[in-house]
């Protein structure tokens, strides 16, 4: 099991980083799915004591979904130094014990999906979509360091468009600062379980006004 690069004091060495990522982030991942895009992260830090995984599904679910490749990622996570929290709701984290009072200076939200209850493109569909990221963005708000940014991966096109991502981050308050593209290829090991089409997607970065 690899360990974190610390320093003698127990804190991180020196900077390192990946895309808009630095191991100096406070960083909070929600809605991991076998934890791959933390792992990764994991790697290119070396020392995740400042990283937080969280995942809807409890770690059993987890390891029967995703069998090995989970399992693997969650010991690389742990073993670096990183927190994995199980069963946590992205629209009622802030509530969470360990959760509420901290704060972070990034907040990712990788693909958020509500769950197949019709066809992507349904009313109802949508709509569930709309209020799972409506509340994670309530809540993450809420977690959010001065400075800090709220990170949403979405896919492009219809009808994911028709979610209004930027339209619900207003009315929390927040603002769209960038949109950049969201590439597969830039995190090593990372694979999306929600659907194939990735390179078609955007990260939408969003921090309050």
């Amino acid at each position: 099991m690899a360990e974190a690069s610390l320093d003698e004091n127990g804190h991180v060495g020196r900077e390192k980083r990946i895309k808009h990522y630095s191991n100096l982030h406070r960083i909070l991942l929600v809605g991991e799915g076998d934890f791959s895009f933390a792992a990764c992260l994991a790697r290119t830090f070396g020392a995740t004591v400042n990283m937080v995984a969280t995942s809807l599904d409890s770690r059993d679910m987890i390891k029967k979904c995703y069998a090995t490749s989970a399992i693997d990622n969650l010991e690389e996570i742990e073993g670096f130094g990183g927190t994995v929290l199980h069963e946590v709701d992205a629209r009622t984290m802030s509530k969470h014990p360990i959760l509420k009072h901290k704060s972070f200076d990034r907040i990712v939200y990788n693909f958020p999906h509500a769950g197949f209850h019709g066809p992507e493109a349904s009313l109802l569909q949508i709509e569930l979509h709309r209020d799972l990221v409506r509340g994670f963005l309530k809540n993450a708000k809420a977690m959010l360091a001065e400075d800090g940014e709220i990170h949403l991966t979405h896919k492009m096109g219809h009808p994911y468009s028709e979610w209004g991502i930027e339209k619900l981050a207003k009315e929390q308050g927040l603002f769209l600062v960038e949109e950049a593209w969201f590439c597969e290829r830039d995190y090593v090991g990372y694979v999306n379980r929600r659907g194939s089409d990735i390179k078609e997607s955007i990260s939408l970065m969003l921090c309050l006004t």
